[in-house]
């Protein structure tokens, strides 16, 4: 690490101290040369997929967009701001973890479906709907049978 004061690469880290959270290390160091002392902070960075659309389109990940597709489906519904997170860290996880560059937005609907049938069976009929384009009663009577399944 060089020295924000004199540029010496030769630096010593003089203290490690990890954050309450864990995911932080915090270092105190000193240069060799000028013997000033600074701080250093490491974290971990993470990296998104890239999610693909039907029409082959790309565009980034956006946890606010997940949460307002999950807002939206959750709406007037008695599931708590705590779940709701609880739900995006879980569809996340699943995204980081599949170690994938790029996923379907298909996929990504799938994830969000499996966590709204966990959270909420009415908001899970709303989403299902608009996502897989129901265009008659059946459509929604079929859904509804699969909820009481599970």
């Amino acid at each position: 690490m060089k020295c924000p004061f004199c540029h010496n690469d030769d630096t010593q880290v003089i203290d490690t101290r990890v954050s309450e959270e864990g995911n932080v290390i915090r270092r105190r160091r000193r240069c060799a040369d000028c013997d000033k002392r600074f701080t250093t902070y490491e974290r971990i960075e993470l990296v998104m997929p890239v999610i693909v659309k039907k029409n082959g389109s790309r565009t980034e990940y956006e946890t606010a967009k997940l949460r307002a597709s999950l807002m939206l489906a959750l709406r007037k519904r008695p599931v708590s701001a705590e779940a709701v997170e609880t739900a995006i860290q879980r569809i996340e996880e699943k995204l980081l973890s599949s170690g994938e560059r790029e996923v379907m937005s298909g996929h990504l609907g799938e994830l969000v479906m499996r966590e709204l049938k966990r959270l909420d069976k009415i908001a899970y009929i709303r989403f299902a709907s608009v996502y897989k384009s129901f265009e008659d009663v059946s459509e929604f009577a079929e859904a509804i049978q699969e909820v009481r399944k599970s």
